[in-house]
């Protein structure tokens, strides 16, 4: 039995957003799940500009820069034997990951967040809160920034293209994870947070 066919990955094409595709992926291999990779387009944040009036040339270039975003996670699965579909839709994000999800029948969502707390969170929300709260499927989210990060800790490469090595990555991250960290002062373990 397996607990996950079809992994949502939503994706912006970032250089950091490139960990949450490779634990999709580690995911999909794990549990033999195909992988809906999926790049919204924000048309809201346009809506009421001045560049409202162009859109549509503003609109191709986001769209040329979702197709490749997509594509890229596509041609980290292609030496694997994971299956991938892509998609690019256009709305605000939360909703559209959200009502993605549930039209295609996935069975988890996984996606990075930026792990910003404060007056940052406040101002600037955060897609993956609204995510989890507005989801039916489980929502795996994984920290793009900040303390303990890919790029901070040296486990994952930016640039990485071979699929094969986010295991390697999955795994130094998880024996990172489990040992037990001290803040200075001796206090506790600094474990997960709940930063959105």
């Amino acid at each position: 039995m397996t607990l996950y066919d079809r992994l949502l990955v939503p994706t912006d094409g970032s250089p950091e957003g490139r960990r949450a595709v490779a634990h999709a992926l580690d995911l999909a291999s794990f549990h033999g799940a195909a992988v809906h990779a999926l790049y919204v387009v924000d048309t809201a944040r346009y809506v009421g500009t001045p560049m409202e009036r162009s859109w549509e040339g503003v609109g191709d270039l986001l769209r040329d820069d979702a197709a490749e975003a997509v594509a890229e996670v596509a041609s980290f699965a292609a030496a694997t034997d994971i299956d991938v579909e892509t998609a690019v839709v256009e709305g605000p994000p939360s909703a559209a990951i959200v009502d993605y999800a549930e039209r295609t029948d996935c069975d988890l969502i996984v996606m990075g967040t930026h792990g910003r707390g404060g007056i940052n969170r406040l101002l600037l929300g955060s897609v993956a809160e609204k995510v989890v709260r507005g989801a039916t499927v489980p929502v795996l989210t994984v920290r793009l920034t900040g303390e303990g990060s890919a790029a901070e800790s040296g486990t994952a490469s930016a640039t990485r293209t071979d699929p094969a090595s986010a295991t390697d990555t999955a795994e130094a991250g998880r024996e990172r994870d489990a040992s037990p960290t001290r803040k200075p002062g001796g206090e506790g373990d600094a474990g997960a947070t709940s930063e959105g």
